[in-house]
């Protein structure tokens, strides 16, 4: 993996993905797109993983795609398929993910950035973010998978709005919006009070909140029915787990438990 994209695992139960080209404003590479998707692919191996924050360095989270390479790798329809399927293969790859994701967000989340941050299941932002979809600026159009995102996330109004004026905007109106889900105190780190809203989860069992994740987003996604099967299987495994039986004995011990996720 390049440096571009660094995996901190500090605290092991707590991966943090950075986003590490400042000097672009963490903008991705098409390199860097298929990098990221591969990383948060093999997240879902990584046993001791129980939450992930997606953030950016240099008081950037992502200015979205470097457009400085569009001229090479997106001029016309074939390459231009090639790259959209790039993009959407990373953000189903965040989307998809088992484990909650958390995007930790200063500076400018723009375009494919503000897509990737969608894409989280929680957004935390501080007062310097400033958002923005520009596609219209650009005469290019966001995907379906994208505008599907973004529906779910801030409804049918304000995705248009924030689509067709392709005008920045700052934390209150994301916060009104719906964009974001916290606000950084002025005095704390944006990813310290990442770290904090990611320990509220850490110590629960993986297995529940795995299954819980499949049935909130298939119900989102208005595909429960279809996958019920898959979400049978997964309560199935909850209750038949060892985590289940060490949740019911250490509550019978009032004491906290220990889930190791099987």
């Amino acid at each position: 993996m390049t440096e571009a994209i660094v995996v901190e695992r500090t605290d092991p139960a707590c991966v943090v993905v950075t986003l590490n080209r400042p000097e672009k404003r963490n903008a991705l590479s098409l390199k860097l797109w298929r990098e990221l998707a591969s990383i948060f692919t093999s997240l879902e191996d990584d046993a001791q993983a129980r939450v992930v924050i997606l953030t950016g360095a240099g008081g950037y989270f992502c200015a979205g795609a470097d457009i400085s390479e569009f001229a090479e790798v997106r001029t016309g329809k074939a390459a231009g398929e090639i790259y959209e399927a790039a993009v959407e293969q990373c953000n189903i790859s965040i989307q998809s993910l088992s484990k909650p994701t958390i995007a930790a967000i200063s500076g400018f989340c723009i375009g494919g950035g503000f897509a990737l941050a969608q894409v989280c299941d929680f957004r935390i932002a501080d007062t310097s973010a400033v958002f923005a979809v520009p596609p219209a600026r650009l005469g290019i159009v966001y995907s379906r998978h994208e505008c599907e995102t973004l529906l779910a996330l801030v409804g049918l109004a304000k995705a248009k709005e924030i689509l067709f004026t392709a005008e920045q905007f700052g934390i209150e109106q994301a916060t009104a919006y719906g964009v974001v889900d916290q606000v950084a105190d002025g005095d704390s780190n944006v990813l310290a009070t990442a770290r904090e809203f990611a320990a509220r989860m850490t110590g629960n069992a993986p297995l529940s909140i795995k299954g819980m994740k499949l049935i909130l987003n298939a119900l989102a996604a208005g595909s429960a029915k279809d996958q019920q099967a898959e979400i049978n299987a997964h309560i199935d495994a909850a209750i038949e787990s060892d985590d289940y039986k060490e949740g019911v004995q250490a509550f019978a011990e009032k004491r906290r438990p220990k889930f190791r996720g099987r």
